[in-house]
């Protein structure tokens, strides 16, 4: 899809049940049952047919939106069931005809979305005790695979048909481009020469060699597979510290935001747009009022309680722009409001972070904060007068490529700070399993001892550019222009060239299977997908189905 087709179609994240065309979601005490029945008619975009339970943009849509609703909607339930609705196939994988119809940035940020909705699902059974359990039950290739190995187990049907499979690179050229060959080795730790066969045969592996050799966990009989699933789904809620007895749970209302031609505004954030500067501001606000700190009216705030309403709000509004604002390379943040109510609703998410409700905000909060640290922008942080960079907000400061704060000499009494929290120390921590402020200073003891010994001081300009918090702290007489050219500067570079050097720069610490997905996979599949082997004239993706064969350039590069 071009850029063109984006301002004209913009894509909306906001959905629900009622609105669903592909997913059925079902209930039974501890247990949800999520079934794929996607709509073949159904695709977000015109010119394909959704065949084979393949899915789109529009299916992940969905699925993220399911999750989150039996996250706050439904804290009884501990286990979630994925399963297909149709005969003899589970799931096919992204649907190839669409992937061949769309642009190169079209398929990078669908395929981003996916991993990080995956991600989703192991950042719920790491923090949150919801397990999930793939009922295979029919065949199961490429994406269909990958949302199942997303699981904490995997059953397949022992039907002598059914398998699993990952066939981009004998079928499309392509790689599996959501985590497959990631999770089946760090995950599943499947042997490297079998993994090298699974990923290089289209028909994929059934049966009990799937068991041997770890791409599933059970394989089970036709006549016994229901019940398997049942009970499995039981013993996995048995270990989950979700709250069985929650009196219920809280409802997700839709997220209100108005588009303006220059932007959106929200009720916590406001953007503003600036396409011939190539340029958006993100001013986060902060609790304009103090916020209940007793757990029964955090509930009743429901998703109203701001730290919910900020993170759900956040979340929209970096979808909406990653996907819809191609040409919008730079991001900057910006904060307003009084520190001590945003200080205050941080004192009570760690308060009250083990009951439930706070837990799945703070996993919200963790997981949105994350969206940022992938996206392909360019992150700057301007902290001037009236800012609120403190706690929660000192996040965004921590998150971007840099961080200007401006020095007011003539003034101390107006001059910024920068406040930390509790939370800054390991509550929201990035892909790589670090807080931001631990990767900024590489783990290294002296620099975070001296920034937690801050902890709830106003930390002014000289300070925090002393502690190594910001880039650099100009005065209110160099202020304007040193800002101006920085993001001139950047505006200038090459796109591509920064998008690589922001994503090494960003993950500088342990590599985790996160940051392999994020970073070495996408990354290949991203130069992959511009390649005339897969997109030429003669690739492989552009005459699948087409009942021609492809032609490949038998170059290695």
């Amino acid at each position: 899809m071009s850029t063109a087709e984006t301002a004209v179609a913009p894509v909306d994240y906001r959905t629900d049940p009622s609105q669903y065309k592909h997913w059925k979601l079902s209930f039974n005490g501890p247990v949800a049952t999520l079934g794929i029945d996607i709509a073949e008619d159904g695709g977000i975009r015109d010119g394909y047919k959704l065949k084979l339970n393949s899915y789109d943009l529009g299916v992940d849509i969905e699925l993220h939106d399911a999750i989150q609703r039996i996250r706050f909607e439904h804290p009884e339930v501990k286990t979630v069931v994925l399963t297909s609705l149709k005969d003899r196939v589970f799931c096919s994988g992204a649907n190839i005809f669409m992937l061949g119809l769309s642009s190169h940035a079209w398929k990078v940020n669908f395929c981003k979305f996916t991993n990080e909705t995956r991600n989703g699902l192991e950042d719920s059974s790491r923090y949150s005790g919801l397990k999930f359990l793939a009922a295979v039950n029919g065949a199961c290739a490429g994406g269909g695979y990958e949302l199942a190995l997303a699981c904490d187990e995997i059953y397949l049907v022992d039907d002598r048909s059914s398998s699993v499979s990952l066939p981009e690179v004998p079928l499309l050229g392509v790689l599996p481009g959501t985590g497959g060959l990631t999770r089946v080795t760090d995950k599943r730790k499947v042997r490297h020469d079998r993994a090298d066969i699974f990923c290089t045969v289209v028909e994929g592996i059934r049966g009990e060699r799937a068991k041997a050799w770890r791409l599933v966990d059970e394989v089970v009989k036709p006549n016994q597979f229901d019940q398997a699933i049942q009970a499995r789904a039981l013993e996995l809620a048995a270990k989950s510290d979700r709250p069985g007895d929650a009196p219920g749970g809280v409802m997700l209302t839709r997220v209100e935001r108005a588009d303006r031609e220059d932007g959106l505004t929200y009720q916590t954030l406001d953007v503003t747009i600036e396409r011939a500067r190539r340029i958006a501001t993100f001013t986060a606000k902060a609790p304009p009022t103090e916020q209940p700190t007793q757990i029964d009216a955090i509930v009743a705030a429901g998703a109203h309680w701001w730290p919910l309403q900020f993170a759900r709000e956040l979340d929209d509004a970096i979808l909406s722009m990653r996907t819809n604002e191609l040409g919008v390379g730079t991001w900057v943040f910006k904060t307003e409001g009084d520190a001590r109510n945003l200080l205050a609703a941080d004192a009570t998410l760690m308060q009250h972070r083990d009951h439930w409700f706070v837990r799945e905000t703070i996993g919200l909060l963790r997981r949105t904060l994350a969206r940022i640290d992938v996206s392909s922008r360019s992150l700057f942080a301007l902290i001037e007068p009236g800012s609120c960079f403190a706690g929660t907000f000192a996040e965004l400061a921590f998150a971007a490529d840099r961080a200007y704060m401006a020095a007011l000499p003539s003034n101390e009494d107006e001059e910024p700070a920068i406040t930390l929290s509790e939370v800054n120390f390991g509550l929201y921590p990035m892909v790589t399993h670090q807080s931001r402020l631990a990767r900024r200073f590489y783990e290294e003891a002296e620099p975070l001892d001296a920034v937690r010994s801050k902890i709830g001081q106003p930390i002014k300009p000289v300070d925090a550019e002393r502690l190594g918090l910001v880039t650099a702290s100009p005065d209110d007489i160099d202020w304007a222009d040193e800002i101006r050219i920085a993001l001139e500067e950047r505006a200038a570079m090459s796109p591509d060239a920064l998008t690589g050097l922001e994503a090494n720069l960003r993950f500088n610490g342990p590599e985790t299977m996160e940051t392999r997905i994020f970073g070495r996979l996408t990354a290949w599949q991203n130069w992959i997908f511009n390649r005339p082997n897969a997109v030429g004239e003669k690739g492989a993706l552009k005459v699948y189905g087409k009942g021609s064969k492809a032609q490949f350039d038998a170059s290695r590069v």
